[in-house]
C-alpha cells in the first residue's frame, strides 16, 4: 500500500514537527512495515503555475507546432513554443522557466526554434518526473493558484510517498481510511473518516432487479444506476496524481473514480455499462460449461466454485476479482451501473488463485473489507461522477444485506497483562480497544467486547489482547531470553543429515533444493501405476499453486524439474541433489482445533501430533551429461547408472552404514537398469536410469540416471568421524573372481568381507570383463583389498593368507574361481 503523506494529511491533523522519518517510526512501532521510501525527484529553478491565453498553429513543419502565448503572473505573456494539442486556451499548466532544472539535469532556457523564442517549456507528467504520460502537457484542472504561483505543491513535487508491506490480518489498511485511523491512534492526534459520510436519501423505484443466490458467498450486494455522463470528461488532474502515486494506471474516469474510491475507503467496486446489461442482476455460482472473457482478454473456464454476476446473457463479471469483458466502460459510454458487495474472502482466494487473477479487489476482499462501505461507496463515487462527468443518479440504489449481528467476544480485563508481562489497567484496556473501534462493555469482568465491521479478523480474546499490546507498545513489553539448556548440540540425526550433504557436494553434486508441493501430472510423467503408494498424497486445504495442491511423496519430481530446466538454459553436464522430507498420504485422523486461551492439554497434544503425516527424510541424485569433463587429458566420461549406485554408497558411508546392492524394477526407473539398495533385509532406495519414456516426457536426454534413498530407513549407527590415519601402513592385494552371469556382484563382495574378516580396511569392485578367456555365461569381477592391522606393520605372509582365505569363502559361497 502506497501513502501519499499530501493525502494522508486531509484525513490526519499531523503535527508540524513531525517528519518522514517520524511518520516511518510512528508505522513500525504500529506494527506496519515500511517497504521503502519514495521520494520525489528533484526540480531546481523556477517552476510556475501558467494559464494559456492564446494559440497560434504555425505551419509549414512536419509536426504540430504551437506558438503559445502564457500568463506567468508576469506583466507580459511568455511566449513559448509547444508540440503538444492536448490543451486548449484557458487551460492551466505548468511552465518550467529558463533557469530551471528537470529531472535528468535537463536545463531549461530561452532559445530560438521554429522562427520563435521559446521562453520557458510547458511540462509533461514524465519531464517533472510524477508519471509516465509523455504523450502531450500536464492540464491541470480549474482548482489551482493563480498564474505565477509556485507549480511544485501543486503537482506534488513536494509530496513524499511511503510504501506500506500490509500483513494479511491487516486488510482495513489497504486504504487511506484505515492509514488514517492507525495513524491518528498511533499519534495520538485528530482524525477524520471518509467513511463517516451519510449517503444521500435518493428517491423513487429501484433502477436495476438484483438477486443473490448464494448469500453464504455474498452478504450484501449494493448497486447505483447513473446516467448522462460525459464519456470525454478527463479525470481530474489531483485525482490523477494520486492514483498514479498509489502505483495505479489512470484510464478514464468512470474507471478512476471506482479506483480512487477503493483506495480512500477501501471498498473494491466496479462499472458496468449500463447499456450492455441485459435484464436482471443474478448473483449465483458458475454452471457446467460456463465460460467468461475478462477485461484481461482472456478467455477463461469457469469452476463450479467460481462465484459470478450475471444477466440474462450470462456471465458479466468474476465476482471480487474481475469484470467481463462483454460490459466494459468504453470510449462512448453514457450510462453506468456501479456495484459495490461484501464477498466471503476465503471463496474469493480460491478463485484468485485458480485464475491467477490477484487484482487489487482480490487482494482486499481475500483479507476482509468493512461491509458497511458499500452503500458509502457508491454514494462517494457517483458524487465524484456527477462533479466531473455531468453523471446523475437514476432512481434509488439496490442493497441486498442479509447480514447477521457480529458475535460479542468475551474479554478478561486481566489478560492482556498476563500475556505481556505488563501491567495494563483496565481502563487502559478499554480505551485501547475503543481506539481499534471496538464497542466495550467494561462494567463487568469480563468485558463484553464487540468488534467494529472493518476488524474481521478480531475473533478471539487473543487478538483483542494482541490490539492492546500493540497500541500501547511493544516496546513496554520486556524482552527476556529464556537459558538455554547446556551441551545438547546436534542430535544424531541432524549430525547424519549434515553428513550425508556435505558427503554429496564433496564428491561434486550440486546442492538444488525445491518446493515440497507435487501435482498430478508431475506423479504421471513418472509412470506410477495407479496404486503406487506414491500417489497417495496428503493434499494442502490452501495451495499456493492449484497445479501443485499436495505435498510431495518423492523427490524425484521437484529434483527432475530442475535439472530440465538447468538443460534448458545451456546447462549440459550436471549432478544435482536434494535431500529433505517427503510425506506419505494414506488414511489419516483429522487434527483437532485447539483454543488459544490456554495451554493444550496432553491429550490434544497427543491427537495433533498423531495426524501429522509421517515425514521420512530422503536424499535424491540426478545426473546428465558428463560425469568427468573433457579436455586435453582425455574425451570425459559419461555419467552412467553406477555413478547413481555410486552415490547412494556415498550417502550410506557418510551415515555410517553399508548398502547391499540387487537387481530391482521400479517406477520411473528402467526395468532393466535399476538397482534396489538394502541395509540388511531392508529395501532402502534405488538408483539407475530412468526409463526412456519418462526422460521423453520430463524432456531429458537419453539414459539420465537418478537416485532416491530413505535416510531414516537406514540402521541407527555412530556418523564416522575421520578420516582416521593409521601409523601402519596398508597392504593392497588385488584379486580377479571369476562368476556366473547370474550371481549378484553383491553376493561375490559380501563373502569376500566375511572371509578377510577384521584385517579387511575396504574393498572396491574396480574392474568387470566379459569375452575370452573368461567362458560364456560367466564375468570377471576385479576387487582391490586394502589390508591392515591397527598394531602392527602386516607381513606378506600374513596378507596372502588372508587374501587365501577371502578366495575361499568367496567359492563356497558364490562358486568363485580365481582367475589365473
Amino acid at each position: 500500500m502506497r501513502v501519499p503523506i499530501g493525502w494522508l494529511a486531509e484525513h490526519v491533523d499531523l503535527p508540524g514537527d513531525v517528519g518522514v522519518e517520524d511518520l516511518d517510526t510512528a508505522f513500525v512501532r504500529l506494527g506496519l512495515e515500511v517497504e521503502e521510501i519514495h521520494r520525489p525527484q528533484e526540480v531546481t529553478g523556477p517552476l510556475v503555475v501558467g494559464r494559456v491565453r492564446e494559440i497560434e498553429e504555425l505551419t509549414g513543419f512536419k509536426k504540430p507546432i504551437r506558438y503559445c502565448r502564457v500568463d506567468t503572473g508576469e506583466p507580459e505573456l511568455r511566449g513559448i513554443v509547444c508540440g503538444a494539442t492536448n490543451f486548449a486556451t484557458g487551460d492551466a499548466v505548468v511552465v518550467a522557466l529558463p533557469g530551471a532544472v528537470l529531472p535528468g539535469g535537463f536545463a531549461i532556457a530561452a532559445r530560438k526554434t521554429y522562427d520563435h523564442v521559446s521562453d520557458g517549456m510547458i511540462c509533461s507528467a514524465r519531464e517533472l518526473g510524477i508519471g509516465e504520460d509523455h504523450a502531450g502537457i500536464l492540464v491541470l484542472g480549474d482548482d489551482v493558484p493563480e498564474p505565477g504561483a509556485p507549480a511544485g505543491p501543486v503537482v506534488g513535487l513536494d509530496d513524499v510517498v511511503i510504501e506500506l508491506a500490509v500483513t494479511p490480518d491487516r486488510g482495513y489498511c489497504l486504504s487511506m481510511r484505515g492509514i488514517a485511523r492507525e495513524m491518528g491512534t498511533g499519534l495520538g492526534v485528530d482524525w477524520r473518516d471518509p467513511g463517516a459520510a451519510t449517503p444521500p436519501a435518493w428517491s423513487g423505484e429501484p433502477a436495476w432487479a438484483v438477486t443473490v443466490e448464494d448469500a453464504g458467498r455474498c452478504d450484501r450486494f449494493s448497486m447505483i444506476a447513473l446516467e448522462g455522463l460525459d464519456p470525454t470528461a478527463p479525470t481530474p488532474w489531483w485525482m490523477r496524481r494520486r492514483l498514479a502515486q498509489s502505483g495505479v494506471r489512470s484510464i478514464s474516469l468512470a474507471v478512476d473514480v471506482t479506483n480512487y474510491v477503493m483506495l480512500e475507503l477501501g471498498q473494491p467496486m466496479h462499472a458496468f455499462d449500463r447499456d450492455r446489461v441485459t435484464g436482471p442482476i443474478v448473483v449465483r455460482r458458475a454452471r457446467p460449461g460456463e465460460r467468461l472473457t475478462t477485461l484481461d482478454g482472456a478467455d477463461r473456464a469457469l469452476d463450479a466454485d467460481d462465484l459470478l454476476i450475471t444477466d440474462d446473457t450470462g456471465p458479466i463479471g468474476l465476482a471480487a476479482v474481475m469484470g467481463g469483458g462483454s460490459t466494459e466502460i468504453g470510449d462512448g459510454t453514457t450510462n453506468v451501473l456501479l456495484e459495490a458487495a461484501h464477498w466471503e474472502p476465503t471463496g474469493v482466494a480460491r478463485t484468485a488463485r485458480r485464475h491467477r487473477l490477484p487484482s487489487e479487489a482480490a487482494k482486499r476482499f481475500e483479507r476482509g473489507v468493512d461491509p458497511e462501505m458499500t452503500m458509502v461507496a457508491l454514494a462517494r463515487a457517483a458524487a465524484l461522477l456527477g462533479e466531473f462527468g455531468g453523471a446523475t443518479v437514476v432512481g434509488t440504489p439496490v442493497d441486498v444485506d442479509t447480514r447477521g449481528p457480529r458475535p460479542a467476544i468475551l474479554l478478561d480485563p486481566a489478560l492482556p497483562g498476563r500475556v505481556a508481562g505488563v501491567a495494563y489497567p483496565p481502563q487502559q484496556v478499554v480505551e485501547l480497544l475503543a481506539a481499534v473501534g471496538c464497542t466495550v462493555d467494561g462494567d463487568g469482568d469480563p468485558f463484553t467486547v464487540t468488534p467494529p465491521s472493518w476488524r474481521p479478523d478480531l475473533t478471539d480474546p487473543a487478538d483483542l489482547v494482541e490490539e492492546v499490546v500493540r497500541l500501547a507498545g511493544y516496546d513496554d513489553v520486556p524482552s527476556v531470553l529464556p537459558t538455554a539448556p547446556p551441551g545438547r548440540g546436534l542430535t544424531e540425526a541432524q549430525r547424519r543429515r549434515r553428513a550425508v550433504g556435505r558427503a554429496l557436494a564433496e564428491a561434486g553434486y550440486v546442492e538444488a533444493p525445491s518446493y515440497p508441493f507435487v501435482g498430478t501430472p508431475a506423479l504421471d510423467a513418472l509412470g506410477l501405476a495407479a496404486d503406487d503408494p506414491r500417489r497417495q498424497v496428503v493434499l494442502v486445504r490452501n495451495p499456493l499453486s492449484e497445479e501443485e495442491p499436495a505435498l510431495r511423496t518423492t523427490l524425484l519430481p521437484g529434483l527432475l524439474a530442475t535439472l530440465a530446466r538447468n538443460l534448458s538454459r545451456g546447462q549440459r553436464d550436471l549432478a544435482l541433489f536434494e535431500h529433505g522430507s517427503v510425506f506419505p498420504g494414506g488414511v489419516r485422523r483429522p487434527a483437532p482445533l485447539p483454543g488459544v486461551d490456554r495451554r493444550p492439554d496432553d491429550e490434544t497434544l497427543a491427537a495433533l501430533l498423531g495426524a501429522v503425516p509421517d515425514q521420512p527424510w530422503h536424499v535424491a541424485i540426478a545426473l546428465a551429461g558428463n560425469r568427468e569433463p573433457r579436455g586435453w587429458w582425455g574425451p570425459g566420461r559419461p555419467a552412467v547408472w553406477a555413478d547413481a549406485v555410486q552415490a547412494a554408497r556415498l550417502v550410506a558411508a557418510a551415515a555410517g552404514v553399508e548398502l547391499t546392492v540387487r537387481a530391482g524394477d521400479r517406477a520411473p526407473w528402467h526395468p532393466g537398469r535399476c538397482a534396489e539398495l538394502l541395509a540388511g533385509e531392508r529395501v532402502v532406495g534405488h538408483a539407475g536410469e530412468l526409463h526412456p519414456r519418462v526422460c521423453a516426457a520430463l524432456d531429458l536426454p537419453a539414459r539420465t540416471s537418478v537416485m532416491e534413498l530413505d535416510v531414516d530407513a537406514l540402521p541407527a549407527a555412530a556418523v564416522p568421524v575421520g578420516p582416521y590415519v593409521s601409523t601402519f601402513p596398508p597392504v593392497l592385494v588385488d584379486v580377479a573372481l571369476v562368476v556366473r552371469d547370474d550371481v549378484p556382484a553383491a553376493d561375490v563382495d559380501a563373502a569376500l568381507r566375511a572371509g578377510a574378516g577384521e584385517l579387511l580396511e575396504s574393498l572396491r569392485l574396480f574392474d568387470v570383463y566379459t569375452g575370452p578367456p573368461v567362458p560364456a555365461g560367466s564375468r570377471s569381477l576385479a576387487y582391490a583389498l586394502t589390508l591392515r592391522a591397527p598394531d602392527r606393520t602386516l607381513t606378506s605372509e600374513e596378507a596372502t593368507a588372508v587374501r587365501d582365505t577371502a578366495v575361499a569363502a568367496a567359492a563356497e559361497r558364490t562358486g568363485a574361481e580365481l582367475r589365473a
